[in-house]
C-alpha cells in the first residue's frame, strides 16, 4: 500500500519534515499538544495548508479586523466566498476579488486562468449568477522580454477562461512598475446578482447529512498549492510548476449552470468551492462554520490518477469542483439535476456531531483532527512592525519638476505603459457577452444594466502602489477614494469595498507596518465614504530573491446607478458644452508620472487628501450627474490635468477642447493633486450645475480636433491635434510589446 512509503509520525517530528510543508518547530509543537500524539504525513499536510497564510490569515487577522464591514446594505460580509450588498427590489450583488499571483509567475496562462475559475466559483456559491469579471495587473516594465511574455501569457489566460465560461471581463487596470519584475500581480474580482430568497452559505449542519463531491475528478495538480502561495519565489520556484492548476472553463460552465439550478432545491444545506487546499479547506470550513463534524471515505473521491493517497487527495487544487451537504434521503434529487448537465454528484461522507474531520481510506482511519483547530482556531500572530527608515526620508523632501517642452512631455506621458491605452488587452476579452455591458472597458468604470430593471451596476478596480510604497496609510485612503470617484464618475453611488492585499514578507517588521498602515487608511476611507468592506484575500510574501513588491492593496469597488439615464462616461460630447474642474492643484510630484517619466525613480511625499472634502466633491458631482446636467465625467489620476483632458478629447470623435489655466504651469498641468475631475456641461445647464457643484469654468469643447490649452498670461501651452494624441496613446503597448527588448 502506497501508505507505507510515507513517512512516519516519529520520522516527520525526528528529521523536521514539517518545514518542507511550511510548519514551524512551534506549530508542530501545538500541533502535536491539539491531537495529543504525532500527527501522520496526512494530517501533517492537511495542518500545514490550513495553517498557510493563504488559508487562515495568521499574519494578517489582527490587521483585518480594522476594516469597517457593517452598514445598512451588508446582507453578508467576509467568512463567506463573497460579500453581498442589497440593491433594492429583492435583488442583491455579491462580489470578490482574490489573488493568483505566484502561480501566475511561474505558468502565466494557466495561472491567470484558473485565478478567473476560482473566483467565478466564489461567487456562484452563495447563489449568485456572475455577470460581470474584472481584473488588476501589475508587471514590470515591457522592454524586458521576460515581463512581454508574462504579460501577453497572463492576458491571454484571463482571456481564454473568461470568455468561455461566456462571462464578460468589463473592467480592470494595469500598471508596469520594475519593482513586479519578478513577481507580477493577477487579481481577479467577480461581480455577480442574486435575488435575497436564493442567498446561499458554506456550512455543513444537520448531523447524518451527506456530503457529496460534485464537478471535475481529483488529480496530482495544485497539491500545496496555498502554502507555495505563502512563501516568497526563489530561483527554485520554478520546480514548483506541478503547483498550478489547469482549468477547464466549459466543466466551470457546466458546474455554475447546475449549482444555480440546485440551489433552487431545498433538499440542498451548504455549498463550498474546493478553492485553496481543496476538499481541506472546504470540508473542514463547512463543518467549523455549523459547530459540527465531517466524515469522509476517500476511497469514494473520483480520482483521475490511479494510487493517489489521502495525502495527495485532500491537497490536491485540482480546479472546477465544489463539496455540497444534502438533506439525507434527498441525494437523488441533488445527483439528478447534475445529471441533466452531464456531471456526476457523488456522496463521500456525512455530517457528524463530534466536531472532528474523520478521512476513511481502505478500510482505516487515515486522519482525525478537529475541525476547529484547523479553522477559526489555527494560530494567530502579531507580527512585529518598524517603520521603514525611507519613508521619514521622503518625508522631508520636496520634489519640483522643470519641464522644457510642454507638448513633448504630454506626449511622452500619454506613451507611458500605465496610462496608454490598455485596448491591447481589453480587446482579447468578450466584454459583450450577454449583450448587459452598457460601458465597456476604457471609461473609468465598467457599467453593466440589471436586466429587468432601470438600474445598472457600476465597476473599478484601483490602486497606485507608488503612493502606498512612499506613505502607505495615504496611499491606502487614495486607493479606495479613487475608486470612488471613478464609481461616481460613472454616475453611481458606491457600495461596498472588496480587496486584496497584495504585499511582501509579513516576517519582515517593515513590510508588516506597510501593511498595518495601509489597512489603517483604506479603513478611514472606507468609513468616511461609507464603503464597508464585504470580502477580499490577503495575498503576502511576494517577493523575488529578497526584494518585494510595492505594496499594492488593490480595492475592487461596485456602485449602483439607480438609473440607466444616469450613466455617464468621461468622454466629450458635444462643441460648445462648457468645461469645468473641480479642485485645485498644488505642487505634488512625488509618486507621479511625471516624477519618474524625468528621473526615472520613485521619491518624496505622496500627495495628500482629505477625505471630508473628497466625500463632498463625490457628494456634488453624483447629484448634478443625477439632475441630468453633467454630459461627461473624469477623475484627474495618473499624469495630471494634461493627460485627464487628452483622454477625455481622445474619444471624443472629431471634437476637440480649449482651455485656459492660471497659476504655476507645470503643476497645473501634470500635479496628481487627488480628489480632482473634469466635467463637460451643456450651456443650457450651466446655472444648475453651479448651483450644485463647487467647480471652476476654464473652457469648452470645440468643433476643430485639436486640444489646445492656454494660460491666463496669453501663452500658449499646448497645441496638438487630437489624432497624434490617439495614435501616441493607442499605440505605446503594442509598439513595445513589438519591439526586440
Amino acid at each position: 500500500m502506497s501508505l507505507l512509503l510515507e513517512p512516519s509520525p516519529t520520522m516527520i517530528k525526528e528529521e523536521k519534515l514539517y518545514r518542507e510543508m511550511g510548519l514551524t518547530d512551534e506549530e508542530f509543537a501545538m500541533i502535536e499538544t491539539i491531537l495529543g500524539r504525532l500527527p501522520n504525513y496526512t494530517e501533517t499536510g492537511i495542518f500545514s495548508v490550513m495553517w498557510s497564510e493563504h488559508c487562515s490569515y495568521k499574519n494578517s487577522k489582527p490587521v483585518l479586523k480594522k476594516f469597517p464591514t457593517e452598514g445598512k446594505h451588508v446582507l453578508q460580509g467576509p467568512g463567506e466566498g463573497a460579500g453581498i450588498i442589497d440593491i433594492g427590489d429583492g435583488l442583491a450583488v455579491a462580489f470578490k476579488i482574490e489573488s493568483h499571483n505566484h502561480p501566475s509567475a511561474i505558468e502565466p496562462y494557466q495561472g491567470a486562468a484558473t485565478g478567473v475559475g476560482g473566483i467565478i466559483r466564489d461567487v456562484f456559491s452563495m447563489g449568485a449568477r456572475p455577470i460581470a469579471l474584472l481584473n488588476s495587473l501589475r508587471f514590470g516594465e515591457l522592454t524586458s522580454p521576460r515581463v512581454k511574455y508574462l504579460f501577453e501569457r497572463v492576458v491571454a489566460g484571463i482571456a481564454g477562461y473568461g470568455n468561455c465560461v461566456g462571462i464578460p471581463t468589463v473592467g480592470g487596470e494595469v500598471q508596469f512598475e520594475p519593482a513586479y519584475e519578478g513577481n507580477p500581480l493577477v487579481n481577479a474580482m467577480c461581480v455577480g446578482l442574486i435575488r435575497h430568497e436564493d442567498i446561499q452559505k458554506g456550512i455543513a449542519s444537520g448531523i447524518g447529512n451527506t456530503v457529496m463531491y460534485v464537478g471535475a475528478k481529483t488529480g496530482r495538480d495544485g497539491i500545496h498549492g496555498a502554502t507555495f502561495a505563502s512563501g516568497e519565489l526563489t530561483e527554485q520556484s520554478e520546480e514548483k510548476r506541478p503547483a498550478v492548476q489547469v482549468g477547464d472553463p466549459f466543466m466551470e460552465k457546466l458546474l455554475l449552470e447546475a449549482c444555480l439550478e440546485v440551489i433552487k432545491s431545498d433538499a440542498l444545506v451548504g455549498m463550498q468551492d474546493m478553492g485553496a487546499a481543496g476538499l481541506t479547506s472546504s470540508s473542514a470550513e463547512m463543518a467549523s462554520k455549523a459547530g459540527s463534524g465531517i466524515e469522509l471515505n476517500l476511497d469514494l473521491v473520483p480520482q483521475r490518477e490511479t494510487g493517489m493517497t489521502p495525502y495527495e487527495m485532500m491537497l490536491s487544487e485540482s480546479q472546477e469542483r465544489m463539496l455540497l451537504v444534502v438533506k439525507k434521503g434527498r441525494e437523488q434529487e441533488i445527483c439528478d439535476i447534475f445529471a441533466k448537465y452531464g456531471l456526476e454528484a457523488i456522496a463521500i461522507g456525512r455530517v457528524t456531531d463530534d466536531q472532528m474531520l474523520r478521512l476513511y481510506y481502505r478500510g482505516e482511519i487515515a486522519a482525525e483532527i478537529p475541525v476547529d483547530a484547523l479553522a477559526k482556531d489555527a494560530p494567530v500572530y502579531h507580527k512585529p512592525s518598524k517603520e521603514p527608515a525611507y519613508v521619514r526620508e521622503f518625508e522631508t523632501m520636496e520634489y519640483v519638476p522643470t519641464v522644457d517642452n510642454y507638448e513633448e512631455t504630454l506626449l511622452s506621458l500619454l506613451a507611458q505603459p500605465t496610462i496608454a491605452s490598455k485596448e491591447w488587452v481589453y480587446e482579447q476579452y468578450d466584454y459583450m457577452v450577454r449583450t448587459n455591458t452598457v460601458v465597456p472597458p476604457g471609461s473609468d468604470a465598467a457599467v453593466v444594466r440589471i436586466r429587468g430593471t432601470n438600474k445598472a451596476l457600476a465597476m473599478t478596480t484601483d490602486c497606485n502602489s507608488r503612493y502606498v510604497y512612499l506613505n502607505p496609510e495615504t496611499g491606502g485612503k487614495i486607493a479606495v477614494a479613487e475608486a470612488a470617484r471613478n464609481i461616481v464618475c460613472s454616475g453611481g453611488k458606491p457600495l461596498a469595498v472588496t480587496d486584496c492585499l497584495n504585499f511582501g514578507n509579513p516576517e519582515k517588521p517593515e513590510i508588516f507596518w506597510q501593511l498595518e498602515k495601509a489597512v489603517d487608511g483604506m479603513s478611514e476611507a472606507c468609513r468616511v465614504l461609507e464603503t464597508p468592506v464585504i470580502s477580499g484575500n490577503v495575498s503576502l510574501y511576494n517577493e523575488t530573491n529578497g526584494e518585494a513588491i510595492y505594496p499594492t492593496p488593490i480595492v475592487g469597488m461596485v456602485g449602483l446607478i439607480e438609473d440607466v439615464k444616469h450613466i455617464t462616461t468621461q468622454s466629450f460630447k458635444r462643441a460648445g458644452d462648457l468645461i469645468y474642474v473641480i479642485g485645485e492643484a498644488s505642487c505634488e510630484f512625488g509618486g507621479s508620472e511625471l516624477q519618474k517619466l524625468l528621473t526615472g525613480r520613485i521619491f518624496g511625499k505622496a500627495p495628500t487628501i482629505d477625505l471630508e472634502v473628497e466625500a463632498k466633491r463625490q457628494r456634488q458631482l453624483l447629484t448634478a450627474i443625477r439632475a441630468g446636467v453633467v454630459a461627461s465625467a473624469h477623475d484627474i489620476a495618473e499624469g495630471g490635468f494634461a493627460v485627464a483632458l487628452a483622454e477625455c478629447v481622445i474619444g471624443a470623435n472629431g471634437l476637440g477642447v480649449k482651455v485656459i489655466l492660471d497659476g504655476p504651469i507645470v503643476s497645473q498641468l501634470f500635479s496628481e493633486t487627488q480628489s480632482r475631475f473634469i466635467v463637460s456641461v451643456p450651456k443650457e445647464h450651466q446655472a444648475t450645475f453651479e448651483q450644485l457643484v463647487e467647480a471652476k469654468q476654464i473652457g469648452e469643447v470645440t468643433e476643430h480636433p485639436t486640444l489646445v490649452i492656454e494660460h491666463e498670461s496669453g501663452e500658449r501651452i499646448i497645441h496638438l491635434p487630437v489624432s497624434k494624441l490617439r495614435s501616441v496613446w493607442k499605440g505605446a503597448i503594442p509598439c513595445l510589446l513589438k519591439s526586440k527588448g
